[in-house]
């Protein structure tokens, strides 16, 4: 049974990737159709809420313990061609957060990289040991330095190993961006991988965008250029973050600024600036990425505040249906 003491609180779930297996290739963390419809009879249809619904209950502090809604991040290619079809086969209408930098084609390298490290190496370990080797860092000292941080992270994402996390340490926390993408590039290099050649095939385009709005889902901010680290950032980059993300929208889907009502932190990224910012814009709902508390972020609850919703990993909920 999916609701029970740990998650019996209204919240979203969480969706990114998906694969048919054809122009979507199974990948870590994609899901199936049939698995999608696996975690709705898992959850219960009775107890997913339309986004439209879940966002006026929410405002009107009406929601039960039990209703969930969805949420899909990142503008990714299949979740059209996948979880779409499902979604309007179930009449589930849900939240897409979208991060923008893809419409004036620049999208952010981050989903580009992944499918690399996804289909061009044997397993994801061999991905990493490569990575690796283009380091001049003693690894070692910076895994046992960062011990503490690597088993907190762990306990907040169970479903990342921990070769993940120390990839995402190394990735996030010890390289700047520009030091990472060089070394992305320079393997995308090696293995002649084109790169540009795979957007129309990873990311939305205007007219899927148009398409969801047209459908009656929800579309939200998720910032303009996608940073996995949001929070360093000043206020004034943070501002022009969201600021540019929803002028983006605005003017694709053809809708006054003020339509866009909510959001999602990407990689659960935030901190005070960046939620007063988005207060100031006039969004009235935001989802995070984990269903723990975080006090170093003067969190006291699971739902913090109406820009701290709680989400579920699709990953976590295939956990508890398989035990």
């Amino acid at each position: 049974m999916y609701f029970n003491d740990k998650n019996n609180f209204f919240h979203g779930i969480m969706f990114h990737h998906f694969h048919d297996d054809a122009k979507h290739l199974k990948s870590q963390g994609s899901i199936s159709k049939k698995e999608f419809y696996k975690i709705v009879e898992f959850i219960g249809r009775k107890n997913i809420l339309d986004a439209d619904i879940f966002f006026d209950k929410f405002k009107n502090n009406k929601l039960k313990n039990n209703e969930v809604c969805f949420t899909f991040d990142d503008a990714i290619k299949c979740q059209i061609d996948v979880a779409l079809p499902v979604l309007e086969d179930l009449k589930i209408k849900s939240f897409f957060f979208v991060y923008s930098s893809m419409f004036d084609g620049n999208p952010d390298n981050l989903e580009i990289f992944r499918h690399f490290r996804m289909n061009y190496f044997k397993n994801i370990n061999e991905f990493y040991e490569k990575f690796y080797e283009f380091l001049e860092s003693d690894l070692d000292k910076i895994f046992r330095d960062y011990n503490n941080k690597i088993n907190k992270t762990k306990n907040k994402f169970p479903h990342y190993s921990f070769d993940d996390i120390k990839f995402r340490l190394i990735r996030d926390e010890i390289l700047n961006k520009k030091q990472y993408e060089e070394i992305m590039f320079k393997m995308m290099e090696e293995r002649k991988f084109q790169y540009k050649e795979y957007f129309s095939k990873l990311f939305f385009d205007a007219r899927d965008l148009q398409k969801l709005d047209d459908l009656g889902h929800i579309i939200g901010l998720h910032s303009h250029t996608h940073p996995t680290s949001l929070e360093k950032l000043n206020y004034e980059q943070q501002k022009m973050e969201y600021e540019k993300c929803l002028s983006v929208l605005s003017n694709i889907l053809k809708k006054n600024k003020s339509n866009f009502k909510c959001m999602s932190h990407p990689c659960g990224s935030y901190n005070l600036q960046t939620l007063k910012i988005l207060e100031e814009l006039g969004v009235e709902l935001g989802f995070k990425q984990i269903m723990t508390v975080e006090p170093e972020k003067g969190m006291k609850k699971i739902n913090n505040s109406f820009l701290e919703i709680a989400r579920q990993d699709h990953a976590e909920i295939i956990v508890s249906m398989n035990k």
